[in-house]
């Protein structure tokens, strides 16, 4: 098993990456709206190649992924508004499901902004459905994609510059702990947040 996945990350670097890379900043754009729309792409090991080959402009790389990053979620965004409300019914019971809408209306940017900036296994796609679940604007929705990933890309950017393209590994094997260290920050935010709103009376809590 080891050997095949040696022998197929050795055809992706020799055969589908070079090819890939030949497109270009659009490439960049196009193959960022496919990998959040429908095909799941390593994208971060495309940005670190097309980085390293064109090091003059890695931020225009940056930019064109995060806007294609933003257009093609809007595909998982909208099946989440179409629908989703009753597909997480199914899987959540009414009192989990009413804690991530006011999670989501209290920190609508936050909320899509920072999953979009961390590498895999964040589970992306699904945080991009919530949104559309719980009806976050369109244009918060964008804007929060395209500065989450425009954030990631960019550190990943100027790691490359410094390290080489093995940053990509670096990033990959460290993505656990910023997930854990992100998501910590998140919720000691909201709880200083929580505790300002009700010694302040803006926030209910007889209910």
């Amino acid at each position: 098993m080891k050997q095949f996945f040696a022998h197929l990350m050795a055809k992706w670097n020799l055969v589908l990456l070079p090819a890939i890379l030949k497109f270009g900043v659009l490439g960049a754009g196009a193959v960022a709206l496919m990998d959040s729309s429908t095909i799941p792409v390593p994208m971060d090991l495309l940005i670190a190649g097309w980085v390293w080959k064109d090091q003059g402009r890695f931020w225009l790389y940056c930019v064109m992924a995060a806007l294609g990053s933003a257009i093609g979620g809007l595909l998982p965004y909208m099946l989440g508004r179409a629908g989703g409300e009753l597909f997480l019914l199914k899987r959540v019971n009414r009192k989990k499901f009413d804690a991530l809408r006011v999670r989501f209306e209290k920190q609508e940017f936050l909320a899509v902004a920072i999953p979009s900036a961390l590498p895999p296994p964040t589970p992306w796609k699904l945080f991009v459905f919530a949104a559309g679940v719980f009806e976050i604007p369109i244009w918060v929705f964008m804007v929060s994609v395209f500065c989450g990933r425009l954030v990631r890309w960019l550190i990943l950017s100027l790691l490359v510059l410094k390290l080489g393209p093995g940053a990509v590994t670096i990033v990959e094997r460290h993505a656990l702990g910023a997930f854990i260290v992100v998501v910590g920050l998140a919720a000691l935010g909201f709880g200083w947040w929580w505790m300002a709103k009700r010694k302040s009376g803006g926030l209910d809590t007889s209910r």
